[in-house]
C-alpha cells in the first residue's frame, strides 16, 4: 500500500490596513510548508518570515481573516484555499 504525499499548494495572501503596513506588501503567493493546516499554523509560520511579520501578527487574537472571501477562525483549515486574506478588527457606524 503506497501513501501519496502532497506537497502545500501556493496560496495567494492579502493585506489590509495597518497588517499591510506592517509586512510591507499588499499581497504575496506563497507555499507554506507541510503541517500548515489551519489559519492559526499559517500565521505562526509567517511570523517566522521576517520582522514586519512578527509586529503584524504580534497580537494574534485582533487579526482577523478570511478565506476565499468568507470570515474563518484561527482553527480553519486552509485545505483547498485559494486566497487568505488578513485584516484588522472592524468598527461599524
Amino acid at each position: 500500500m503506497s501513501t501519496t504525499v502532497t506537497e502545500p499548494a501556493s496560496l495567494r495572501l492579502v493585506y489590509f490596513a495597518w497588517v499591510r503596513e506592517r509586512i510591507g506588501l499588499t499581497d504575496e503567493t506563497v507555499t507554506p510548508p507541510p503541517g500548515t493546516a489551519t489559519i492559526a499554523d499559517l500565521v505562526r509560520w509567517l511570523k517566522t518570515r521576517g520582522e514586519g511579520y512578527e509586529l503584524a501578527f504580534e497580537n494574534e487574537a485582533i487579526v482577523r481573516a478570511a478565506i476565499d472571501q468568507t470570515h474563518a477562525k484561527p482553527a480553519t483549515t486552509i485545505t483547498g484555499a485559494r486566497e487568505i486574506a488578513f485584516f484588522p478588527p472592524m468598527t461599524g457606524g
